[in-house]
């Protein structure tokens, strides 16, 4: 009898699962008839709105009671909003390859599998790529909590036509890769000068005595390991992310081996066109100062004046005059937004040059 009643209570938990599926199901074609809908009747032929998502989402978030947490909902309805925005257009995605990059995690996240992929060989690509119309969008680093920005994406961004219309944070997870088996037959590791540095500890620590080689990717070096192994017999192994495990078919020897567990890269989706306010935003600037004292508090002065937030500055030689520097700035809010837009008046005022990359929707979880 004790056996039966917890046979019992499984067989109602499962038809209540079914009986919610075929509901959440028939729900999910109402939403994807309504998006539909929504396509036909649009005449800019934009089908991808951030600032809507991102409203949509920040919603969800906030209503959600669990036990989900809120990062599995965002992913859940992400992949809604991909799979229903494929039946207007399948977005083409452009990010620096090959398949496995944190490049591609990050156009994995923002735009779901409803999209097609443009797998490009150097952030250059990306660029030159969205700029042609052969992609929709564009996913490119910008900078690393350790490592600082992405000098080559910042120096791009100053000579574009492209805008920046959204943002993704990913949290960098290292894991130790390998056709072999066992962590002690491993003699040399491939990877990325970043990764390799961002976890140099754990590799002096646990392999001392391996021999360490950069190379353009992380998944490139998961690449090597793979047909190293299978050409040489080689023992080498990778440091690489786990989806790039699963496409080399590699074995995870280690997890989460970087020396710091925060250790983030952030990431920027880059178009032709701009977005709308979201009610969460962020604007990115770039700027120089006039050549004389007191210059560049000048420049920034405004932003107090105004009561605007400023949560980055960070200085680039300017590639066109010896010494000259630009400054690439991000601030709190949309560049529509009243007391925004009147700080970047003033600024245009006292700079020399000033150009606005983009207002864009606060990367979400």
């Amino acid at each position: 009898m004790s056996n039966q009643q917890p046979s019992n209570q499984l067989k109602q938990h499962r038809n209540q699962i079914d009986a919610i599926d075929e509901q959440i199901l028939e729900l999910v074609n109402k939403r994807a008839s309504h998006a539909r809908h929504i396509g036909e009747l649009k005449d800019d032929g934009v089908i991808y709105r951030p600032e809507r998502e991102a409203q949509i989402l920040r919603r969800l978030a906030e209503m959600n009671t669990g036990p989900l947490p809120a990062e599995a909902v965002t992913n859940i309805f992400r992949s809604i909003m991909s799979n229903c925005r494929a039946l207007e257009k399948e977005l083409t995605i452009a990010f620096l390859g090959p398949l496995g990059t944190y490049s591609e995690e990050a156009a994995l996240k923002q735009f779901g599998q409803g999209r097609g992929a443009v797998v490009c060989g150097s952030i250059d690509e990306v660029f030159r790529t969205v700029e042609a119309g052969q992609a929709d969008y564009g996913i490119v680093p910008v900078e690393n909590s350790n490592e600082g920005a992405v000098g080559l994406t910042l120096d791009l961004l100053l000579t574009s036509s492209l805008k920046i219309c959204g943002e993704v944070t990913i949290p960098v997870h290292h894991c130790l890769l390998s056709a072999q088996a066992d962590i002690h037959e491993i003699s040399h590791i491939f990877s990325h000068a970043q990764s390799l540095s961002q976890c140099h500890e754990w590799l002096n620590r646990v392999l001392p005595n391996v021999t360490r080689e950069a190379v353009v990717s992380n998944a490139r070096a998961a690449q090597m390991a793979h047909e190293l192994v299978t050409t040489e017999n080689t023992f080498v192994a990778a440091i690489a992310s786990k989806r790039a495990a699963e496409l080399f078919g590699l074995n995870i020897l280690a997890e989460n081996i970087e020396d710091d567990t925060k250790n983030t890269t952030r990431f920027l989706v880059l178009s032709a066109h701009g977005v709308a306010a979201s009610g969460k935003d962020k604007t990115s600037l770039v700027m120089a100062a006039k050549n004389q004292p007191g210059a560049v508090l000048e420049l920034l002065a405004p932003l107090a004046a105004h009561g605007v937030s400023m949560t980055k500055f960070e200085s680039r030689p300017s590639k066109i005059g010896m010494w000259e520097y630009v400054f690439y700035v991000d601030i709190e809010g949309h560049e529509q937004d009243p007391h925004v837009a009147a700080a970047i008046k003033d600024i245009e005022v006292c700079a020399s040059y000033l150009k606005k990359l983009g207002s864009y929707p606060l990367a979400l979880l």
